[in-house]
């Protein structure tokens, strides 16, 4: 039964939009906006996401997906060293910033994730089991599109082979037909 309002709010949040959310709560500090600066009055801010606030669980960790979404390369190394540690908030928490980095790095959010997501909080499970099924689409596309490409690069190569083979039979077939016509033009003259 205690599902059921975490999915309501959780489709309430999505429902809203992004419009509810601080604009970029996690910003290193040197950065910070305004709007950085009103998420913390709100109470619900913390440089890192942690689970241990029940009533700030899920927004702080909603605003740190969504920070991770939008953070630059400069973002996420900054914010992999800050949660650095064998905890299993820490470690999901490095999930979610690598699981919006490079192609290299969505293998070891997968990783992290799969390794550490019974050991949150149960409230929070379901949003960090749709992040990791996100980011398993994301990399089933990106395995899909790297097969194609390589299928479309060894086709490619083999229509060139064959296109140089075809170069190559027309060259023997008009040096065949010279000879031909060689033989042809000595038999008339020897009638």
């Amino acid at each position: 039964m205690t599902l059921r309002p975490l999915l309501a709010g959780m489709l309430a949040v999505w429902l809203a939009g992004c419009e509810l959310l601080p604009q970029a709560p996690f910003e290193l500090p040197s950065s910070r906006t305004p709007s950085g600066a009103a998420a913390s009055a709100s109470g619900c801010h913390a440089e890192r996401p942690s689970f241990a606030d029940d009533d700030c669980l899920l927004p702080e960790w909603v605003a740190f997906g969504l920070a991770s979404q939008r953070g630059d390369r400069a973002w996420r190394e900054a914010m992999l060293t800050r949660l650095e540690g064998t905890s299993a908030e820490r470690r999901l928490a490095r999930a979610v910033a690598l699981s919006w980095g490079s192609q290299g790095q969505w293998d070891r959010a997968s990783e992290l994730y799969k390794a550490d997501l019974s050991a949150a909080p149960v409230s929070l499970q379901p949003l960090l089991r749709y992040w990791l099924n996100e980011l398993e689409r994301r990399r089933g596309m990106a395995g899909r599109l790297s097969a194609a490409q390589s299928a479309q690069a060894q086709s490619e190569a083999r229509s060139a082979a064959l296109d140089e083979e075809k170069a190559e039979l027309e060259k023997k077939l008009e040096a065949l037909t010279a000879i031909e016509r060689s033989i042809n033009l000595r038999q008339q003259t020897e009638e």
